[in-house]
């Protein structure tokens, strides 16, 4: 199958391996260029979480997510990619391949499309601890993502030694291994950080504090939209036909997505957003990227429609456990990602419901939770501890663009010219 093939390849053209044919120059070409397709989604991501912000922070929501990607890059570069890749006797973490510095044509191809899927995984969080987190404490968490949680867990699930792995887990292009990890990541950052002030009221009632530029948001989504092709197409590691199958499911299940939130707040009297509707396509677009390639278009339509709708009822969960998520990632991702990758061994073509097949996506599912969630509530503990992950009140009152980075990304906008970066740590430290 397909899906085999693709983890398969991945990991035999690494150092140390089994080996394998390389890639032919088209197929680089076509990974090449689906790189640099997810390399735009994070302009998508930028944009996206920046809207969602209000002005005061979307200087400092751009500025994470521009250098989680560079920080990203070079961490799964330095240790991520060896221990998601490389060798493995034990089925648990790779043995080699780090600092790669020789290799072939087909291993840089491999590396170059791996390290946007890190930088993915990492960016997830961004949106979610928004606007009341340190940048430096945030960059922190990103080395840690990008540089273990999400390798170790790719290890076992794409690595064609990892223990998950020789179970028969699907994921095709990483429902779970990226977004979920990224999404379980980003549930542990907004518990530790709580939520921001004035998002609930002395009765735990939510307040809306709408973002400022919902025109960023619909850009956002269509950017990642565009990107996602890339996601899901590049992971065929080939030029073939199957691309074809794999982004019209790509595209059902996205414009499913945003149909499912529709009908939801259509059904429940509410008005229809366009933050939930947009947010509903990329939940779809999150939901089949486990099981593009195994199930047939009709399958892809219910997977998207079933998580535009569970994106939108997750918000709400969020929401009455007074869980302040900004853009609403742990939905989109998270959640999204667990029914798709649990999808993908429901709807599996040919071999429809099969329970040991089941059982086996319901097993990386919880593991999945269970190590990024809980190794990510320690590193964020531990880096609120040591460096500082939430901002003091006063930074968030006044906003984290002038406090973080002494720069505002709205200079017309009405500011207190006595106050600046300098000037909030001098009131910050008064008796």
């Amino acid at each position: 199958m397909r899906v085999q093939c693709k983890h398969g390849l991945a990991l035999l053209l690494l150092p140390g391996l089994a080996q394998a044919d390389p890639l032919t120059a088209t197929d680089t070409i076509w990974i090449a260029i689906a790189a640099a397709l997810v390399f735009f989604m994070q302009a998508g991501f930028a944009l996206l979480e920046s809207g969602l912000s209000r002005a005061k922070n979307s200087l400092n929501v751009v500025m994470k997510n521009y250098m989680d990607l560079c920080v990203g890059t070079l961490v799964f570069w330095a240790l991520g990619y060896g221990l998601m890749f490389g060798s493995s006797s034990t089925g648990w973490f790779g043995e080699d391949g780090f600092m790669l510095s020789q290799a072939d044509g087909s291993t840089w191809a491999m590396l170059l499309f791996q390290i946007m899927f890190a930088a993915t995984a990492a960016t997830i969080a961004s949106g979610a601890m928004a606007e009341r987190t340190r940048y430096a404490g945030y960059l922190c968490g990103a080395v840690v993502i990008t540089g273990v949680i999400y390798p170790l867990y790719g290890h076992w699930a794409w690595n064609s030694n990892g223990w998950l792995a020789e179970l028969g887990f699907i994921d095709f292009a990483g429902s779970t291994v990226v977004h979920s990890i990224g999404g379980w990541c980003a549930l542990a950052g907004v518990l530790v950080l709580g939520p921001r002030l004035g998002r609930f009221d002395k009765n735990g009632k939510p307040r809306d504090l709408p973002g400022h530029n919902l025109s960023y948001v619909a850009l956002g989504g269509f950017i990642l939209w565009f990107g996602w092709f890339g996601f899901n197409g590049g992971s065929t590691l080939s030029a073939s036909v199957d691309i074809a199958r794999v982004n019209l499911n790509t595209q059902l299940a996205a414009a499913a997505g945003a149909v499912g939130s529709t009908l939801y707040r259509m059904l429940s009297r509410r008005p229809v957003l366009l933050t939930e509707t947009v947010n509903g396509s990329l939940a779809g677009l999150v939901a089949v990227t486990a099981g593009c390639a195994v199930m047939s278009p009709g399958f892809a339509v219910l997977t998207g429609l079933v998580a535009g709708a569970l994106a939108a009822l997750g918000a709400r969960l969020m929401l009455s456990m007074r869980l302040d998520d900004v853009v609403g990632a742990v939905p989109v991702h998270a959640f999204a990602g667990a029914w798709g990758t649990l999808a993908a061994g429901l709807f599996y073509e040919g071999d429809l419901f099969n329970p040991e097949r089941i059982t086996v996506q319901l097993l990386g599912i919880v593991v999945a939770f269970c190590w990024a969630f809980f190794a990510a509530l320690i590193m964020y503990l531990a880096v609120s501890v040591i460096a500082g992950l939430r901002a003091p009140a006063l930074h968030e009152q006044r906003g984290l663009d002038l406090s973080e980075h002494a720069e505002t990304g709205y200079p017309e906008f009405p500011q207190n010219s006595l106050y600046d970066a300098s000037m909030t740590r001098t009131v910050e430290n008064r008796p």
